[in-house]
């Protein structure tokens, strides 16, 4: 039995969360308004200020949707209320970022600038602290989209092995590797 689909998610006051025909969960919160459509062999039912899972057998697949699709709508209850927030930092001499609305224009060590436009749902902002390196901050409710903009973003200058130049998430650990020296 999968756990994590067994919990029933509580749903706090500012929050309504209706299921709509082809089982189309509606979150709606102060926040903002998510949707996530779920696929037809789960039943969402919503009851006494909670949300209840199930699924029809104990096929694999099931099991599978059943945690998948729980946690799903947790993460759209808890972006409607709180929303979230990730930090990238850049890490190399020059590398520079700067923002003007959604669009951010990023100097990465290439010969040119890289401008990349933000989706409208996001809001970004950009700091530059004396002594410190950049800091690129996305916020939103959708942690699907956050996730993705932000790999995007460091996909743009991955953090390399040898010095640790690049577009990395604050807090991230590169495991840097032994030059050429090391093999005297």
């Amino acid at each position: 039995m999968s756990r994590i689909g067994k919990k029933a998610i509580s749903i706090p006051e500012a929050v309504t969360i209706t299921v709509g025909k082809d089982n189309v969960v509606t979150v709606k919160g102060k926040k903002g308004e998510l949707k996530q459509a779920i696929d037809r062999d789960i039943t969402v039912e919503v009851k006494d200020g909670h949300v209840y899972f199930g699924r029809p057998t104990d096929q694999i697949r099931h099991k599978a949707l059943h945690g998948l699709y729980r946690a799903l709508i947790a993460n759209l209850v808890k972006g409607v209320t709180e929303g979230y927030e990730r930090k990238l930092e850049l890490i190399g001499v020059g590398f520079k970022a700067a923002n003007q609305g959604n669009v951010l224009d990023l100097s990465l060590g290439y010969s040119h600038n890289i401008v990349f436009e933000i989706p409208k749902e996001l809001k970004v902002a950009t700091e530059t602290l004396k002594g410190q390196n950049p800091v690129i901050t996305l916020e939103g409710i959708d942690k699907q989209l956050i996730g993705q903009v932000a790999a995007k973003l460091r996909s743009l200058r991955k953090p390399e092995p040898y010095k640790g130049k690049g577009v990395r998430h604050v807090g991230e650990v590169v495991r840097k590797k032994a030059g050429k020296a090391a093999g005297k």
